[in-house]
């Protein structure tokens, strides 16, 4: 399942002025605001870290001053070794690379596209997971730090032109242009920030060519052991997981998400002694498993989020699978 750093979740949670326990609760004083079912320490999935924005933000109550405050308090040191050469690179065209390049290592439901070849330069933002209601959110997030992270690399605040996002403004305007520090534009093609094609070149103010290709080195070995996982079953078991929520998603579908023919995916499932109906069990049940105790999802949602229309056909299903009833697995304490 897509996964998220932990340290995402844990400086929102700071800047809303909330305290994350030992057991994965989330407080605002005494009064509960959000229980994880663990408490997350290196990554948390995407869906809990969706639902937990989305608390965060309902509790906080205005979305813009909560993104400044994250930005603010998100710090490239808590991204560990990506941070350290992202901020030792040499110059802005470097470290936009390495963040292109590495940001896997941080999560998989979002990649960066940096092109500076156009003018002005870019760096895109491409989802990899499915609509949710505080994903416009987690991205304006997500590039409101980044400009923040430029602004503090290089000493200067005349890199970036623009800011895009596909979403409509859900706040005032003015606002975001005013803490953004540049023209922020809503309803576009792409979420991404725009450059200054002559800013790439601008120097990194701690930068050290040396440092930095040392800590590359190590992130190319996290990164080769990040891409030595089955590629087949780990993209063919994520398109699908994605895809339930909307229904059992037909093989041709799947395949195009994958860039292949139905007839080359059908191949490579049949080289490997598998069919399209066991990947898609496979799926439904590790994915139904995993919503039961890691989430306080209903047992109906659960169905409608593993690909069935009936809850009493995806309890009967699930029995199968697991040996118990959905309910039964859900308070089974070895539950996994």
């Amino acid at each position: 399942m897509p996964t998220v750093t932990a340290a995402f979740v844990n400086a929102m949670a700071k800047a809303a002025g909330l305290t994350l326990s030992q057991e994965g609760q989330l407080l605002s004083g005494a009064h509960l605001i959000h229980q994880f079912k663990c408490a997350p320490r290196e990554t948390i999935s995407e869906r809990e870290h969706f639902d937990a924005l989305d608390r965060i933000r309902s509790h906080f109550g205005d979305d813009l001053l909560l993104i400044r405050a994250y930005a603010n308090t998100i710090q490239l040191d808590d991204l560990g070794v990506l941070g350290l050469a992202i901020k030792t690179a040499p110059d802005l065209r470097s470290a936009l690379t390495v963040i292109q390049r590495y940001f896997a290592l941080m999560t998989d439901t979002v990649i960066y596209r940096f092109d500076g070849s156009g003018n002005p330069a870019s760096m895109h933002i491409e989802i990899q997971t499915d609509q949710h209601p505080a994903l416009p959110f987690r991205n304006e997030c997500a590039l409101f730090g980044l400009t923040r992270k430029i602004k503090a690399l290089t000493g200067s605040d005349a890199a970036i032109t623009r800011v895009s996002f596909q979403h409509a403004c859900a706040g005032d305007p003015d606002r975001y242009a005013e803490d953004f520090g540049c023209e922020v534009l809503f309803r576009q093609q792409n979420d991404a920030l725009w450059l200054h094609p002559d800013a790439l070149d601008l120097p990194v103010l701690r930068g050290d060519k040396s440092v930095c290709n040392f800590l590359i080195a190590h992130l190319e070995e996290e990164l080769s052991g990040l891409n030595r996982k089955p590629p087949l079953m780990t993209d063919l078991m994520r398109h699908v997981s994605q895809a339930l929520q909307h229904g059992l998603p037909q093989a041709a579908d799947i395949a195009h998400r994958m860039g292949m023919s139905e007839r080359t995916l059908y191949r490579r499932l049949s080289d490997e002694g598998l069919t399209y109906r066991d990947v898609l069990q496979q799926a439904q049940s590790e994915l139904a498993r995993e919503l039961l105790t890691t989430s306080d999802r209903s047992i109906a949602e659960i169905a409608f989020l593993t690909g069935f229309s009936e809850q009493s056909t995806f309890s009967r299903a699930f029995k199968r699978w697991a040996g118990l009833a959905p309910a039964q697995y859900r308070q089974k304490p070895t539950a996994a």
